[in-house]
């Protein structure tokens, strides 16, 4: 057999590198990385949105390590599909939607899966969306070893879902035991001042007896 090639081109995980990394350096360019753009979290959040798939794993991991750690956090979902051709438009839909709600910050976010599976996340359209947002943004797309051009864009990423929930989730314990500290220190100040107080007004009683 003979084989004659004429040309070659990418096909499949090389075509969508491709394409990541075509999208990756035009958005870089743009400025759209650029850590100034990058805002804070909120320490205390009261509500969060988070934009996934209602059914999947990542949903439940989320709220499990917010029941966990701060169970006064109020949880939205707004759900979307996290996979597919139609996932993109969808979860650009989600961005606008969940921007206008007046949460303390936002959770993207599904899990692992080939370049292909997470390919939505790669959309331009819904980087721009992501950029858009006037409310802090965590990305939370596949697993610690995967990367997607919302990693680049929103505020923080974070390596999984479970670990975006605990950046937004004060630990209560930790709390309880802040305020513990804060109550013994207050009461220790309380008798530190008494006893100075006390002493003064010793000192002012013996001084009037003197007094002629």
């Amino acid at each position: 057999y003979q084989l004659i090639v004429d040309s070659m081109e990418s096909a499949g995980d090389g075509a969508l590198r491709l394409a990541f990394d075509a999208l990756k350096a035009k958005l870089l360019e743009e400025g759209l990385f650029a850590a100034e753009h990058k805002r804070l979290l909120p320490s205390h959040p009261k509500r969060i949105g988070v934009i996934t798939s209602p059914s999947g794993a990542a949903v439940r991991d989320i709220i499990s390590v917010f029941a966990r750690r701060a169970p006064f956090i109020e949880i939205v979902v707004i759900p979307t599909p996290v996979q597919g051709r139609e996932a993109a438009p969808q979860i650009v839909r989600a961005l606008e939607l969940a921007d206008r709600c007046e949460f303390d910050a936002l959770i993207v976010a599904r899990g692992g899966g080939s370049l292909e599976d997470l390919w939505p996340f790669n959309e331009e359209m819904v980087a721009r969306a992501l950029a858009a947002c006037k409310t802090p943004t965590v990305s939370a797309v596949g697993h610690e070893t995967d990367v997607s051009i919302c990693d680049f864009i929103a505020d923080v990423r974070a390596p999984t879902p479970s670990a975006a929930a605990e950046l937004l989730s004060p630990d209560q314990q930790a709390m309880l035991q802040q305020v513990e500290r804060a109550h013994r220190q207050l009461r220790q100040c309380l008798r530190d001042r008494l006893a100075r107080e006390h002493l003064r007004l010793d000192d002012t009683l013996f001084t009037l007896k003197l007094t002629p």
